[in-house]
């Protein structure tokens, strides 16, 4: 087994061949060369690998990739984390390399997925009435169609409960503001009755307050026209 430099390691090769989708690189110390792919040959696009390098030329490479496919070992490398002139790592924590792998990464299809609302605005839009958004997002034209939120199976649940719960609560009130009123309208007839009796009462005490004295020179005065007979009576006859 040939000793293969580490991953990541940096070194200084020749350049082999030149293709249309890269360069292959001698590795020193053992036969294996390694691919620069035109993607890692430079930070500005490259179309032709060719007007960056050419056959014989001493690049300076990174090693950033070992993939063992079909018995065989493919190096992967890149000039473009490493300074040409000085041979200096330009991307010590390779986040360079990690950009490029996401890049890579095929595009997962997200349409068949069904897209639901975690949450809803509790507020009232002032120019269509309706609710979940504000006027500045509004779409609706003055005169035409409103269009408003389709309340889920579990929201209709939940608005019928609270709908009962509102009934019963009414009931409830109603049957004792009732209640309240006959209990006042009881207490309003007692005082009433109450009221009267002492009326009443009063009335017999204040009769029965007064002397028999003069009740009996009441009766016992004659009345005027008794008083005008006498007199008749005593004038003597011619």
């Amino acid at each position: 087994m040939e000793a293969l430099p580490e991953l990541y390691a940096i070194f200084q090769g020749e350049v082999a061949a030149v293709t249309e989708y890269g360069a292959f690189i001698k590795i020193p110390g053992c036969r294996k060369q390694g691919l620069v792919h035109r993607t890692h040959m430079s930070s500005c696009h490259v179309d032709k690998p060719s007007e960056i390098v050419d056959v014989g030329d001493k690049v300076w490479v990174k090693l950033i990739g070992k993939e063992k496919k079909d018995d065989k070992l493919k190096l992967s490398l890149s000039m473009k984390v490493v300074h040409q002139g000085t041979g200096k790592d330009l991307d010590p924590n390779n986040v360079a390399l990690d950009q490029d792998e996401r890049k890579k990464r095929t595009f997962r299809d997200y349409t068949s997925q069904k897209i639901t609302l975690e949450a809803v605005l509790n507020t009232v839009c002032k120019k269509c009435g309706c609710r979940g958004h504000f006027a500045k997002e509004c779409f609706v034209q003055p005169g035409g169609t409103k269009y408003s939120l389709i309340p889920e199976e579990e929201d209709e649940e939940v608005a019928a409960a609270a709908c009962e719960r509102e009934k019963k609560t009414n009931v409830a009130d109603d049957s004792s503001k009732k209640k309240k009123k006959e209990k006042k309208k009881r207490k309003k007839h007692r005082t009433k009755q109450s009221s009267e009796s002492s009326s009443d009462s009063s009335a017999s005490d204040s009769d029965e307050a007064q002397p028999p004295a003069k009740r009996s020179r009441r009766s016992e005065q004659p009345s005027k026209a008794q008083k005008k007979k006498k007199k008749h009576k005593k004038q003597p006859r011619d």
